[in-house]
């Protein structure tokens, strides 16, 4: 099948003198555009929160079962730390200028239950590709219990998505754990992502169904067997490791995209998209909170959304200072550079959309359907 969806060429000239400045930033400063040694340290922090109470309760340093609860919830934020700041930039290539650093690091999502393949293609391909496009990326089509987008089906019980949304929000890696990585290796092969990828299924199930497997393993079986605490105990752990990590990865990607002001851009009838994949990116994507050190600290720098979708292989360590130089271009050239200054108002904005998109709709629009091949 031929692809459809394509951007527009126009205006071209924005990225261009964009990635011309971007380049003469570090070159001018002599700086890499990977990690450095902040990064570097944050690693070793990132992984001490997740691992470090693991190590206080398996090896019996840690038994009453209040306090471990207590260490499996800052496991939670050790999770979603690796992943906001550590197994991101890797998979995207940003952390090292060498392929096996990147991949290393990467399959550390593997070691946290989820799986590095699956995340690269539904993140790097679909959503950095086509983001906020309905049907295309997963990150905002479809969600069933959610409506994200003003193209998806309306169900009464939407119109309490504003509400609910958040207890759901908790879930988002125990589904991903439990059902959401064997169905989407299933689907990327159908699609043909599998081989897109230059992989084979059968290499990428054997990974897939050995890292669950380990997973199980370190997280289920070895506390059964060494602790001193029943099956229910371990669960209750885990589902409130997961809940916390969850809830926090939730909120910080969603007012990324799905925030009052986004815009969900559409092909034409031929499958020609208006703007250009640049452009396409700062419609669709809103910074928050760009002057929290600690929150951009522990979040990756990912409340630095516009510069990590117009760079994602640049270590988000850098985002800060490049921030200045992209809105300065952005500006010149009459873009939208959008921004909410606080988390919390990011959050709120989110919230507003979530109810409006919520609210029974007049018409139900209907999108040109577009066949994409990946």
């Amino acid at each position: 099948m031929k692809s459809t969806i394509r951007f527009s060429s126009a205006r071209a000239d924005f990225f261009t003198t964009l990635n011309q400045r971007v380049n003469d930033y570090f070159k001018t400063n002599k700086i890499s555009r990977y990690a450095n040694m902040e990064m570097k340290i944050k690693t070793v922090v990132m992984f001490s929160i997740y691992t470090l109470p693991y190590i206080l309760m398996i090896t019996g340093v840690v038994t009453n079962v209040w306090l471990m609860l207590g260490l499996c919830i800052v496991m939670g934020f050790g999770m979603a730390g690796i992943g906001l700041s550590v197994m991101h930039d890797a998979n995207h290539g940003g952390y090292s200028n060498k392929p096996w650093v990147n991949n290393f690091l990467g399959f550390s999502l593997n070691i946290i239950g989820g799986n590095a393949f699956n995340w690269k293609v539904q993140h790097n391909v679909l959503h950095h590709t086509y983001t906020n496009i309905h049907d295309v990326d997963e990150d905002i089509s479809p969600r069933g219990i959610l409506r994200m987008t003003p193209y998806g089906p309306w169900k009464r019980f939407h119109k309490f998505q504003h509400m609910y949304a958040w207890f759901f929000y908790g879930l988002l890696t125990l589904v991903w754990v439990v059902v959401k990585d064997f169905v989407r290796i299933i689907r990327y092969h159908k699609d043909g992502l599998i081989k897109k990828q230059k992989t084979n299924i059968v290499t990428e199930w054997a990974v897939l169904l050995a890292s669950k497997v380990v997973y199980i393993g370190y997280i289920f079986v070895l506390p059964a067997l060494l602790l001193d605490v029943t099956w229910w105990q371990i669960l209750v752990g885990f589902l409130a490791m997961h809940y916390v990590g969850g809830f926090i990865l939730a909120i910080i990607f969603q007012p990324a995209h799905v925030i009052d002001g986004t815009e969900y851009p559409m092909p034409d009838d031929d499958g020609k998209m208006e703007n250009s994949w640049a452009i396409h990116q700062l419609l669709t994507t809103t910074n928050f909170a760009n002057n929290n050190r600690i929150l951009n600290w522990y979040v990756g720098g990912l409340n630095f959304q516009v510069e990590h979708h117009l760079f994602p292989n640049i270590c988000h360590v850098h985002y800060r200072k490049i921030s200045a130089i992209v809105k300065y271009t952005a500006e010149e050239f009459g873009l939208p550079y959008k921004s909410e200054p606080t988390f919390i108002g990011a959050l709120v904005s989110h919230a507003k959309l979530l109810k409006q998109l919520g609210s029974r709709p007049d018409v139900v629009l209907e999108p040109q359907r577009v066949p994409v091949h990946y």
